[in-house]
């Protein structure tokens, strides 16, 4: 056994590395997505491991500082419980995993140094290197990081009670007895269930798939066969714990644990921690991977906007910025400009963003949003949105010189995997939907024929059922961000211009510091521009996130809340559509012996979902920016949470200029 297994494997099954897997916020322009978040770039002066030679010339940075919105900031520590971006971008330099990517997206070692399967994909096993620690913020080693921690992660995450069903859906899709745990734990008072281990002998190893024959040795058991299992070993959910850390803080002190408390082994700990503010990383100390390149520290500023990192980066204090719709419109517009020749495309975000609506919306003094819940179950006001709705002033916010090139129609991200004769999945899709092509001038899906007739019977059996008009959409940005509130506003015009007014009004709303808690919890959005990126390669982590009646679909829960959607007349035909998509991908999931049938399965589940506007896709994100390290120098999978990771990144004191950034794009594609 040995590595190259899992890559012959996962060519075989024709799957491509895709987006990370977890949601990314939509409630600001893609801009400040992007900022400091993977999509950032860096460069050295010498040949490191997974990156590009530079120019000799060039002086390296040994303290990097690049800059976040303040609406990134993160919410956990607990990288076990986080299904989010914002987070992942952070702590996926605190921990490592099994697997982590390369540049290309490619599987590399992490904690694991060899892995495979023998049986096509039923069992899979993982030799752990013996030199990973666990330490403290100091950098002080606290414990070995072994097999066992690996156990205890995958406990953690099966556990109701511990993690609240987060990140569970990946592993009871894939992991023998996962689904049996997690059930058993969810009928335990929280009291035992807080009290159970992953040692020997517990309920966890008698019902799960998971054996540590010795300390450095993890082996899972799938329901069927998996050949895609190890593209899942970069993701979170099978990430380690170590249970002497959790014996110490306790169950809900693990939970809620910070950088001054926890325990890490990845690239750096977090020394500094001011939220919504500043964080300091610095290089941990007894990191296992001693030949890798890491900065001696990397400082985040939160900053309100994408002009205020613009302002820091003419002053020289950050060493990357997105560029915002203005500030490109001044760079490109003139040649003098001391910026014109650095302005470089930054990376593709590994993003799929759609409009989720939420079926099941509350007033702010928690009775139903009976005007709302009733026009959205409504599948004639839904294509009305899909076939009327213009976004392309939106794509500016983005990219003001190419905004069309931000435009989305599917659920899935393109680039996730492929059919065994190289089509795109996404193809599929489009193919079934009787999508057009793009034009360069106009949205492809827009068609204003077909949007007046969906406005016109709308309108009928809305008012039938008692429904005012116009429809208000009750759309939240964070309150000290002008950016989105800019965004909010180009968003706002966008919908009652196109639309009509009198048909919808969106209102734009505020929160202060967490859209979870103070927005999406209570319900009170009418739809959020989320973005989700693959945990591992296959469409069923994108499809599986919307079913019905699944209390481990991520969106289902989250953000559409269908599962609390009661049935009357007006919602009945929702319902049924929900379940039958349900249906079609719990069918699509069933195939495992021929891809080609399996994506194809998909791509129908799919393209009823959208033919029905369960979902709006909306956009992708790929601006511009200026930088001092190579972007292409960092890590970029279509799956898993490592993106992020600050690691071998190539680095110059002296900004790269545009024609150099896309000399090193293109040296990486060639390779």
């Amino acid at each position: 056994m040995n590595k190259t297994i899992s890559k012959a494997l996962a060519l075989a099954l024709a799957a491509a590395m895709a987006l990370t897997g977890c949601t990314s916020s939509g409630d600001k322009p893609a801009a400040d997505n992007n900022q400091g978040n993977g999509t950032t770039t860096d460069s050295t002066a010498t040949e490191n491991k997974g990156g590009d030679k530079t120019t000799a010339s060039k002086n390296e940075i040994k303290d990097l500082v690049i800059s976040k919105v303040a609406s990134r900031e993160l919410e956990t520590f607990n990288i076990l419980y986080s299904q989010r971006a914002e987070d992942f971008e952070n702590l996926t330099n605190l921990y490592d995993g099994l697997l982590e990517v390369t540049p290309k997206g490619e599987l590399a070692p992490a904690i694991a140094t060899e892995w495979g399967t023998e049986d096509g994909g039923l069992t899979w096993t993982f030799k752990l290197r013996n030199d990973a620690k666990w330490v403290n913020m100091n950098g002080e080693v606290m414990a070995d990081c072994n097999a066992q921690d690996f156990a205890t992660g995958l406990e953690w995450v099966l556990n109701y009670h511990k993690n609240s069903s987060s990140n569970t859906s990946m592993p009871i899709e894939m992991i023998k007895g996962a689904k049996e745990y997690y059930e058993y734990t969810k009928e335990l008072p929280e009291a035992e269930a807080f009290a159970l281990t992953a040692g020997e002998g517990s309920k966890f190893r008698e019902l799960v798939g998971l054996a540590t024959p010795d300390d450095y040795t993890v082996v899972y058991t799938c329901l069927i066969e998996k050949p895609y299992f190890d593209t899942l070993a970069p993701y979170v959910c099978l990430y380690p714990a170590s249970q002497a850390l959790i014996d110490q803080l306790g169950v809900e002190g693990f939970k809620s644990m910070n950088n001054t408390d926890m325990w890490y082994n990845g690239c750096y700990t977090m020394t500094s921690y001011i939220q919504g503010n500043e964080k300091i990383f610095t290089k941990n100390p007894e990191y296992w991977d001693k030949n890798c390149k890491l900065f001696d520290t990397v400082t985040i500023k939160m900053v309100e906007s994408s002009d205020v990192a613009y302002q820091l980066y003419q002053a020289g204090e950050i060493d990357y910025v997105a560029l915002s719709e203005s500030n490109v419109k001044t760079i490109s517009g003139d040649p003098n400009h001391q910026y014109h020749d650095y302005m470089a495309n930054s990376l593709l975000s590994k993003y799929s963003y759609q409009f989720h609506w939420n079926y099941n919306k509350m007033k702010k003094d928690g009775t139903l949003d009976t005007n709302w819940n009733t026009a959205i179950a409504n599948e004639a006001f839904r294509l009305s949105l899909r076939y009327g709705l213009d976004i392309k002033e939106y794509y500016k916010r983005t990219n003001t010189l190419d905004p069309l090139s931000c435009e989305n129609n599917f659920y899935t991200m393109k680039g996730l995997v492929y059919t065994t004769d190289g089509k795109d999945y996404v193809d599929l899709v489009k193919e079934k939907i009787g999508l057009g092509n793009a034009n360069g001038e106009t949205m492809v899906r827009l068609d204003k024929t077909k949007a007046e007739e969906y406005k016109k019977q709308a309108i009928e059996e809305l008012t039938a059922l008692g429904v005012t008009f116009p429809i208000e959409f009750d759309y939240y940005i964070l309150a000290s961000s002008q950016t989105s509130l800019d965004s909010a506003n180009v968003l706002k015009n966008c919908f009652e211009s196109s639309l009509g007014s009198d048909y919808v009004q969106l209102n734009i709303n505020t929160y202060v510091s967490s859209q979870n808690k103070e927005v999406r919890d209570p319900h009170l959005q009418s739809f959020v521009i989320n973005g989700w990126g693959a945990d591992y390669g296959d469409p069923q982590n994108y499809l599986g996130q919307e079913t019905y009646g699944n209390d481990n679909a991520w969106y289902s829960t989250a953000y559409s809340n269908i599962n609390d959607v009661q049935e009357t007349e007006a919602t009945k035909a929702l319902l049924d559509q929900y379940k039958e998509f349900t249906k079609m991908v719990e069918e699509a999931d069933k195939i495992t012996d021929n891809t080609d049938a399996r994506y194809n399965a998909y791509a129908e589940a799919e393209a009823y979902m959208l033919q029905h506007g369960l979902v709006l896709p909306c956009n992708y994100s790929m601006g511009f920016c200026l930088t001092k390290y190579n972007i292409h120098s960092t890590m970029n999978a279509m799956f898993g949470a490592c993106n992020d990771k600050i690691k071998n990144w190539e680095t110059s004191t002296e900004a790269y200029t545009a024609e150099e950034i896309a000399a090193f794009k293109a040296a990486k594609e060639a390779k």
